[in-house]
């Protein structure tokens, strides 16, 4: 029986449809937006639009995407299936080759089409699954799920100031909130920037992490169902390194933004976008790892003697 488990598709499809309000949201946005309101992009009206969702699908979605296909191919159980995962792997790997995303030039390019078509692979592959496969059952609501909530509710607040900038807007113009964040006001120049306001229109890297931090969460209740226990160990790296990922890149974008611009203080937080050998990238190297290891002893002990909790 433990060989016929296969795990659900209920939250891959709320990831799958939190992106695809994300990227609409985008494409209204660099449609109707002047590029100098917006950060190193040019063009204008719909060709504007979908490039940026474009870049979209690569970063930060084709990271999601590896894992999301990897969970279809597990409800699959095919050869086939499998195959279409690694090719999703290796298509959305894409975005970690030199200028394939460059934060100093964000229009697209050709290159930036192969990550999207892992993206466009992934969601085939999800659909196929639900297709032939189902939804599979549904897991019940655990304490764990209380604070995978709770976390998500606390990263979306944090990331307002990102989120009326997607939708195109500047969260300081809101009433209440508008007194708490920065974003319309003019700021010198910090680390570069071009935008003179504290929080440009458009799209952030750090609602980028706020994405991919919700995405480990929901995703995190996964791992459980495969039946393969090396699948689950490897699903679980790889979400928890997405996590801890995520949280650094929302954690550098809110501290420029919202304290270093605000004068509250002055130390700053170097870019966490690329990989490369520094003291941060090995503590949060260090912070996966303890993830990992946590979730490997919590998962030594039995759901029942736990009061269900997972």
């Amino acid at each position: 029986m433990e060989q016929k488990r296969r795990p659900g598709l209920t939250e891959a499809l709320v990831v799958w449809a939190l992106f695809a309000a994300v990227a609409a949201a985008a494409f209204v946005t660099y449609a109707r937006v002047p590029p100098e309101d917006l950060y190193h992009t040019s063009g204008t009206g719909i060709e504007a639009g979908a490039a940026r969702v474009l870049i979209f699908l690569g970063y930060p979605l084709s990271i999601v995407a590896i894992g999301l296909a990897a969970i279809a191919a597990a409800r699959l159980r095919t050869r086939a299936a499998a195959s279409a995962a690694l090719v999703v792997a290796v298509l959305c790997a894409t975005i970690g080759f030199p200028r394939v995303i460059d934060q100093a030039d964000l229009d697209a390019r050709p290159v930036n089409a192969l990550a999207g078509a892992g993206v466009a692979i992934a969601l085939a592959l999800t659909l196929v699954a639900l297709v032939r496969e189902g939804l599979g059952e549904k897991r019940p609501f655990g304490r764990a799920d209380l604070f995978r909530v709770l976390a998500a509710v606390a990263l979306l607040l944090v990331g307002l100031p990102w989120i009326f900038a997607e939708l195109g807007f500047y969260v300081s113009d809101a009433p209440l909130v508008g007194r708490i964040f920065l974003a319309k006001e003019v700021i010198p120049p910090v680390g570069g920037e071009p935008s003179l306001h504290a929080v440009h229109l458009g799209r952030h890297h750090g609602m980028d992490g706020v994405l991919l931090a919700i995405s480990a969460l929901l995703l995190s209740r996964v791992p459980r169902q495969l039946a393969s226990r090396g699948g689950a160990l490897a699903l679980s790296a790889y979400l928890a390194l997405m996590l801890v990922y995520g949280l650094a890149n929302a954690l550098q974008d809110f501290w420029t933004e919202q304290l270093v611009k605000r004068g509250t203080v002055s130390a700053t937080i170097p870019s966490l976008i690329r990989p490369d050998a520094s003291w941060a990238w090995a503590a949060m190297a260090g912070v996966t790892l303890l993830i990992c290891l946590a979730v490997f002893f919590v998962g030594r002990v039995d759901p029942r003697q736990r009061g269900g909790i997972s």
